[in-house]
């Protein structure tokens, strides 16, 4: 019998977290190799941007997987695509712990973003089918709190491995991380719902076109790919401002006032009790709102106590976004399965690949006043089309 399941209880927090857990540890590969770039630039004696691939063409791997395993996973079952993602992970992790050329590296690393791509966009369907109406908004919230922390947790676990022994070590690491994940993922949760096995894994991908041409998701897929390419950027300018001149931090330091950020985070379990108080689109907006406030404050505030407090009310708006984002996408392509919560699981991890391109353009201004509001600008497309969609939903949200 499943260990979540006990007669007709089943347990939904043991599943949350272990769907938390693992968004955590999967996507944190996605960012484990930016702290090793000037390692790899040293050790392989190349430029920097080569050494930066690393992390892109994980991000394409990963992209490319997203468009797929929505439609595999609803011919072979969720939870079957999630665990067996989850042994592949761990196997391409040890071989990048073993390998020592470079274009090994690169080819191993786009295939670990391919296998990665097995979690995110399978374990939201799975958790929108499996958990009942009003636990679901706050289940997705708690595996986004995963996503969001991976980002500070997969760059402070690289970092200090590679900073005290080998970085082969870092793969040899995760590897034996992802096999006891995918054992927790088979034993403690339920199968799911069942789907038809015959049906062709094409077959939802053929709805890929009707997703074009539903303006309300368009609206929300402009809204995904500002989201998480915003909480990137701001800590790529951030982290600038403060090694720069007017503040000379070390790199060290700077990883203290990143890991503040989980503390914003902290708030996106509760999107779930927002959302039945009010909406989930009223939610939406105005963790938008409370995101872009946060950016137009840090363009004026030059002390680092101030900065602080201000990033981490920017996370906690970028927390309580994303749950009700992606709760607002399975509502409005509920008739498409899950490729319309694929597709949104692409967009906005896609938004990621192009942060450090928009920083960096941001901050050739040669002002990080002007860089934050740039960005705080950029967020405000993802508000405007919030705003649109209200205008289109309203009877779907109330």
């Amino acid at each position: 019998m499943n260990k979540a399941i006990t007669g007709n209880y089943v347990n939904y927090s043991l599943m949350t977290i272990i769907l938390s857990w693992s968004g955590m540890v999967v996507m944190s590969s996605l960012y484990l190799t930016i702290p090793l770039i000037s390692l790899f630039s040293d050790y392989y004696h190349i430029s920097l941007s080569k050494a930066g691939i690393t992390s892109s063409i994980f991000s394409l791997g990963f992209a490319a997987g997203c468009f797929f395993y929505g439609a595999i996973s609803e011919k072979y079952g969720r939870k079957n695509v999630i665990v067996m993602g989850l042994f592949s992970l761990s196997i391409i992790t040890l071989l990048l712990g073993m390998v020592t050329d470079f274009s090994l590296i690169l080819l191993l690393r786009g295939l670990q973003g391919l296998a990665a791509a097995t979690f995110s966009p399978v374990a939201l369907a799975y958790t929108l089918e499996v958990f009942p109406n009003d636990k679901k908004v706050g289940a997705v919230g708690f595996i986004s709190t995963g996503f969001l922390v991976a980002g500070i947790v997969g760059q402070v676990f690289s970092g200090y491995v590679s900073e005290h022994t080998h970085w082969h070590v870092i793969f040899y690491v995760l590897s034996i991380v992802y096999i006891f994940t995918a054992f927790l993922v088979s034993w403690f949760l339920p199968k799911g719902v069942a789907h038809n096995q015959t049906k062709n894994i094409w077959e939802p991908m053929k709805k890929i076109g009707t997703i074009f041409t539903n303006g309300n998701l368009l609206f929300s897929y402009m809204i995904a790919f500002v989201l998480l390419m915003s909480f990137v950027s701001m800590y790529i300018i951030l982290g600038e401002y403060l090694t720069s001149a007017s503040f000379g931090m070390s790199s060290q330091k700077l990883i203290y006032i990143r890991s503040f950020g989980i503390l914003g985070m902290i708030l996106s379990p509760f999107a779930g009790k927002l959302a039945k108080r009010f909406n989930v689109l009223f939610v939406l907006k105005v963790a938008l709102t409370l995101s872009i406030i946060a950016l137009i404050m840090m363009s004026v505030i030059s002390n680092i106590i101030g900065l602080t407090i201000i990033s981490i009310i920017f996370v906690s708006g970028i927390a309580l976004a994303v749950p009700s984002l992606v709760t607002l996408v399975s509502q409005l392509g509920w008739k498409m399965g899950g490729i319309a919560v694929s597709m949104y699981t692409v967009i906005l991890f896609a938004g990621t690949s192009v942060a450090p391109i928009i920083s960096v353009y941001f901050m050739k201004t040669g002002s990080f006043t002007v860089a934050f509001i740039l960005l705080a600008t950029t967020l405000s497309i993802g508000l405007v089309s919030g705003m649109m969609i209200k205008m289109q939903t309203k009877k779907i949200l109330n």
